[in-house]
């Protein structure tokens, strides 16, 4: 007689055999149910469309064969538990996307299909309405403060390019990276979301950060200084009206009357909200209402410590560091080999992501395998330190 399986973590989902011992016993499965239906419960709570996963599912068994003791966890093990995981790093592409709109299409096409093949978990798209020569706002990621794109280069939408990508992908994750939510109207940006969510059959990442470039929030006629504020309420205005039938706001600086928006987004109880931004303040939105981290420009030093810092605001409030999903961004080229993905690893990321260029179909191609051929097998590697759990 087979004995009760151990539970499992699998591609970020958990699976066990609590059902076959629930059903010695003569009493329903609720995890019989909710495997018979379209979700899996995954990323600390938020649940996915299961054809998303499966095949994933399908490459994870046979590692966990060959390495039960990396990927077997505890029955109390859940799938997605972010930082307190058994399994490997996972890697993600980031794509500025600027430049010649004649090849454009092209490259994201390309780009999305071949992350896709090789075995990318995701792909982030950056946002800015309009760039200015000579700002005089300072590019936070840089030395001298200037923006590394001229004022001419254009920056597709990130909603539109997601669409896009998620239209000839089925598999991979799409992220804003970032949604410069407080220079937005609030309430298309939630349509937004939640469409995209749909459409992609719930793969979406919403990556959100309050912005640096004044001029643009001038351009548009958002006001600039009170924008972390504004952030904060948007977003509350926003689960609002991805979870409640009929929903409203009514805080100081937006009113939502009552009014219905539908569909619903996929992920339940709505996308992944994903901070950007390095400082304390960033920090603190993360740990007060984020489920992910962004962290760009860091290398695996810096990337230690601002996750440790993280982790004690996250403490002060109840939360474990596996309630937030730590992404880190290197944008720098010496952090994109073996020994910088073990650094952050170590340093308690759950995802890195690597900034392709936007030379053509054929080099960023060429660029996505590359990176795969080099990174995928040492990331399969490394798991989560034993301090993260």
């Amino acid at each position: 007689m087979r004995g009760t399986r151990p539970a499992r973590s699998i591609g970020g989902c958990r699976r066990s055999g609590e059902a076959a011992s629930l059903r010695r016993a003569g009493q329903a499965s609720p995890q019989r149910r909710r495997r018979g239906g379209p979700y899996l419960v995954c990323r600390a709570g938020f649940r996915r469309p299961r054809h998303a996963a499966r095949a994933g599912h399908r490459a994870f068994h046979s590692r966990v064969r060959s390495r039960p003791e990396m990927y077997l966890g505890s029955a109390s093990c859940q799938r997605g538990a972010l930082r307190g995981r058994i399994g490997r790093v996972k890697l993600g592409l980031f794509l500025p996307l600027a430049g010649d709109p004649a090849r454009l299409r092209d490259l994201l096409a390309v780009a999305a299909t071949t992350a896709e093949r090789t075995g990318f978990h995701s792909l982030w798209f950056a946002e800015h309405v309009a760039l200015f020569d000579g700002p005089a706002s300072r590019y936070p990621y840089s030395a001298d403060g200037s923006f590394p794109l001229s004022g001419e280069a254009g920056i597709l939408e990130p909603f539109l390019a997601i669409g896009f990508a998620a239209a000839l992908t089925s598999r991979i994750r799409l992220g804003t990276g970032i949604c410069l939510v407080p220079q937005r109207p609030p309430l298309y940006t939630a349509k937004q979301v939640a469409d995209a969510d749909v459409l992609s059959g719930g793969r979406l990442d919403f990556g959100v950060g309050i912005g640096w470039l004044r001029e643009e929030f001038e351009a548009l006629g958002v006001p600039f200084d009170d924008r972390a504020a504004r952030c904060r309420e948007y977003l509350a205005a926003m689960r609002a009206l991805w979870t409640e039938p009929l929903a409203r706001h009514d805080g100081p600086l937006l009113r939502v009357p009552p009014l219905r928006m539908f569909p619903k987004p996929v992920q339940k109880p709505h996308p992944p909200i994903v901070f950007g931004g390095e400082s304390d303040a960033a920090l603190r939105r993360v740990a007060d209402l984020g489920q992910g981290w962004y962290g760009f420009g860091l290398l695996p030093a810096e990337a230690a410590a601002r996750i440790a810092a993280l982790d004690r605001l996250l403490a002060r409030r109840g939360r474990t560091p596996a309630s937030v999903e730590v992404s880190v961004c290197p944008y720098l080229e010496p952090a994109r080999d073996a020994a910088a993905l073990r650094g952050y690893a170590e340093a308690g990321a759950d995802q890195v992501v690597y900034m392709v260029g936007t030379r053509g179909p054929a080099a960023i191609a060429t660029e996505i395998e590359e990176l795969a051929a080099a990174l995928m097998p040492v990331a399969e590697r490394l798991g989560i330190p034993a301090r993260r759990r």
